[in-house]
């Protein structure tokens, strides 16, 4: 098949999933075209069935913002239309379908019909497509999907709930590539940080607010007072200069280092015992299985789609939000010696049930049913 993917090319789960899903249906032999304004984060290797087709955003005096839709769209036609494209794949809801939705109708009247299979990620739903400036097209642009998937059950739930959804929504799974995301062996790496065997904690995020990473700390520090620990956190944003504030305000800067962004990872996580997700909102919790697949057990809030990856009590604990005292009694249990083996190992049997090579031919099946059907409707109209 030749498929468009259209995403935002950064660190957030949805250009994530998109870039590694594209990647792994070149390897597979299906030619596929990246669609955005700046080359994806992780589209880091060349592959002779992999495109990328910078959207081109010119700034004229008469827009105080430039008309990034109206861009996207037309890129969408020349792609579609030169490289003869059999799909449109489009991550996170806004602006992506109601761009691809434009882009549709402008082939049609030349004749050329091609499906659209929209992916909902998290905040597309939950957050920004419930604005009500929003709302009205985030709806129409669902139902006008020839196709539309949701990482986890509990966002389909959340879509039909806010929206007046009148279509099918399949839930196909965030994945993991076991072959990039495994255990590393980097003990060097935890004698440095970790010279008197203290337990290792991390936690990866862009430090919104809704990833509650000051619960990250004040577990952090409930922890520390029972067992000797130290903790890393991975990732940057506008929570990070109150984070370190508290550190210095309880004492803890010298258990805690602040990496920032980090490509590698999954370096980070080869080395730690236990990951913390305490997030307020998860559609799915990409992070978490990424810490998984590193046999690396978690502690998370049982928000959103995270229990559905999480496994209370399997390969971790799913607490109620802003629960410290639950969180710090179940991750002292996680990390207790007797115990801590077996959830790793069930980490990673979790992990392996997610592996790209399970999930990738749910969306191959998905685009061919998708395909399918529109072409049964072009024969009955």
């Amino acid at each position: 098949m030749k498929i468009g993917i259209v995403c935002y090319p950064t660190f957030g789960g949805s250009g994530v999933v998109a870039t590694e899903l594209g990647k792994a249906l070149a390897k597979q032999g299906h030619q596929v075209h990246f669609i955005t304004y700046r080359q994806p984060t992780r589209l880091d290797f060349f592959s002779a069935n992999l495109f990328y087709h910078e959207v081109d955003i010119k700034s004229y005096p008469l827009f105080e913002h430039a008309p990034y839709e109206l861009a996207l769209a037309s890129k969408m036609v020349n792609v579609a239309k030169y490289e003869q494209l059999d799909l449109l794949h489009v991550h996170y809801a806004i602006p992506h379908a109601s761009a691809a939705y434009m882009a549709k109708q402008i082939l049609k009247e030349e004749g050329i019909y091609i499906p659209v299979v929209t992916t909902l990620h998290g905040t597309d739903i939950t957050l920004v497509g419930k604005d009500p400036s929003y709302e009205p097209v985030v709806t129409f642009s669902i139902n006008q999907s020839d196709g539309v998937t949701a990482v986890s059950e509990d966002l389909k739930k959340a879509t039909f709930d806010h929206f007046d959804i009148k279509t099918d929504i399949e839930v196909i799974p965030n994945f993991i590539d076991l072959e990039r995301f495994k255990k590393q062996k980097k003990e060097h790496f935890k004698l440095a940080i970790c010279p008197h065997g203290e337990k290792l904690l991390v936690h990866t995020s862009n430090f919104r607010k809704v990833k509650r990473v000051e619960d990250v700390i004040k577990v952090f520090f409930e922890v520390r007072k029972i067992i000797p620990a130290k903790l890393l956190l991975v990732g940057d944003g506008p929570e990070r200069d109150r984070m370190e504030r508290l550190c210095r305000e309880l004492g803890t800067c010298d258990d805690i280092r602040f990496l920032g962004k980090l490509e590698a990872v999954e370096e980070v996580l080869s080395v730690a015992d236990l990951f913390l997700m305490p997030s307020e909102k998860e559609s799915f919790g990409l992070a978490a299985l990424e810490a998984m697949a590193c046999e690396v057990p978690v502690l998370s809030s049982n928000a959103g789609g995270i229990p559905e990856l999480n496994i209370d009590g399997v390969t971790g604990f799913a607490c109620e939000v802003g629960n410290i005292e639950e969180m710090t009694k179940r991750a002292l249990e996680i990390l207790d010696d007797r115990n801590l083996p077996k959830f790793k190992a069930n980490a990673l049997a979790r992990a392996k049930e997610l592996d790209v090579t399970n999930i990738l031919p749910q969306y191959e099946a998905f685009y061919r049913k998708t395909i399918e059907k529109a072409h049964a409707t072009l024969v009955n109209l």
